[in-house]
């Protein structure tokens, strides 16, 4: 349990202070294929009533995206992601309160994006895919989450894993870190996310969740992404088959635990109401930690 340093990211809508307490971030995916959720919010009224449900069941921050980045999937051009993305956050306009990131890797994407609404650009190629995303969340002064990612989705969990998780998730996000920096985007307008299940084995992710406090000397704001993913149905396997994704929702509680636990900023989860209640029981107990000093 650490101490957890706190931030100022700055939107086009005010400020937004992390780490007084956890900030929950919702996922919605608008596509057909995505490995959790793939096709329940595919239609634009669909995903309207959901991200307002998960905002009425406390999330943050609603995280969108149009391209499934699941093990083994293809890309999608930037115009499919486009046609997907700019109904939704145009129907969202007026209605949502809390802030909306975008989930890509395209800048085109992220540029137009930005313009229909959005606040904050969400990586998870920390800036290997496109460096010019980096440009355009400078241009708008939008804060940008930056994730770590071994190989890419098509191949990523085939491996050759890194010896040394820690070291490769660090290395990788200096880097990624350099470039926003060089095209512009300021330090204090950061996040890092260490990319659990993106190129690491079952155990890699584990030793990544124990040895979060790591990522806090890059000095800036940790986000956590572990919400039903397949190291969690690995670990509740049965007869040598995974759980299924609807059935890992205590193993993703417990794993949101402990990243809070261990410094994270912002959680990133499907569950939005079942992991709300996670968070505000973890920020209870940090503060009772605090007051013991």
């Amino acid at each position: 349990m650490i101490h957890r340093k706190t931030f100022q990211l700055r939107l086009r809508s005010g400020l937004l202070r992390l780490g007084e307490r956890t900030l929950v971030m919702g996922v919605l995916n608008v596509t057909p294929d995505s490995f959790s959720d793939g096709g329940k919010f595919f239609d634009v009224k669909h995903a309207v009533r959901h991200a307002l449900a998960m905002q009425r069941d406390g999330a943050d921050i609603v995280d969108i995206g149009a391209e499934s980045t699941r093990p083994g999937s293809l890309a999608i051009s930037a115009a499919e992601q486009l046609r997907r993305l700019l109904p939704v956050l145009e129907a969202l306009r007026g209605k949502l309160t809390i802030p909306i990131s975008v989930d890509t890797q395209k800048s085109a994407v992220a540029q137009l994006s930005l313009g229909a609404g959005a606040e904050i650009v969400n990586d998870i190629s920390g800036l290997r895919s496109d460096p010019e995303l980096a440009s355009v969340a400078a241009k708008y002064g939008a804060p940008l989450i930056l994730m770590h990612m071994r190989g890419m989705p098509r191949t990523m969990q085939k491996g050759p894993f890194a010896r040394d998780a820690m070291r490769d998730v660090m290395s990788g996000l200096r880097k990624s870190i350099a470039a926003a920096k060089k095209f512009g985007v300021k330090q204090s307008q950061i996040v890092i996310d260490p990319g659990i299940g993106f190129g690491k084995s079952c155990s890699q992710n584990y030793e990544l969740l124990a040895q979060l406090p790591q990522l806090a000397k890059l000095g800036h704001p940790l986000m956590v992404g572990t919400s039903r993913k397949g190291f969690l149905g690995a670990t509740l396997a049965k007869n040598g088959k995974p759980a299924p994704a609807a059935e890992r929702i205590f193993a993703t509680a417990a794993t949101v635990a402990a990243s809070i636990l261990n410094g994270a900023h912002i959680v990133r989860v499907h569950d939005v109401a079942e992991m709300k209640q996670v968070a505000l029981t973890m920020d209870a107990l940090l503060r009772a930690n605090t007051s013991q000093r």
